[in-house]
């Protein structure tokens, strides 16, 4: 059987020294002392990136590409009036390759023709190459029918 050793009973019921040079570590600084390391800073943003996902920007018909370039003219044609509209437009990515499909309501403030870049009044500028539909809002039937006819 084993026996009880009383080596420390002489000082196992004395107050904890305290050191007269030391000022006592806070419980928090204490704490931090056995907090966990990460060895691998940033390796969990660098999966959360590379988890996330980016769409292929779509390739345009020729019909498409027709009916948005014959929208860019109708709209040009009313810049004056900064023109409403709904875009719908491929974004790149900044980060990896693809991007998304974005669509956004607002006013045009100018169509660049020479520079192919459709410019929003809030500041986003959108190239030629990205959009996929663009359709104007607000637009009564009879000027719609009108802006037909003239084309």
């Amino acid at each position: 059987m084993m026996e009880i050793s009383h080596v420390y009973d002489d000082i196992i019921s004395l107050p904890r020294p305290v050191s007269r040079t030391h000022v006592p570590m806070s419980l928090t600084d204490r704490a931090a002392q056995f907090a966990p390391f990460a060895a691998l800073t940033g390796f969990e943003a660098a999966i959360a990136e590379t988890a996330r996902l980016t769409e292929t920007k779509l390739e345009l018909s020729e019909e498409q590409k027709l009916e948005i370039g014959e929208t860019l003219v109708f709209l040009n044609g009313r810049i004056r009036n900064r023109p409403k509209i709904s875009v719908t437009y491929f974004q790149p990515d900044e980060r990896k390759t693809g991007g998304s499909t974005v669509t956004v309501k607002g006013s045009v403030r100018k169509i660049d023709l020479a520079g192919e870049v459709l410019k929003m009044a809030e500041g986003t500028e959108i190239p030629f190459d990205h959009l996929y539909a663009i359709v104007p809002e607000n637009e009564s039937a009879d000027e719609t029918a009108e802006g037909e006819k003239k084309r």
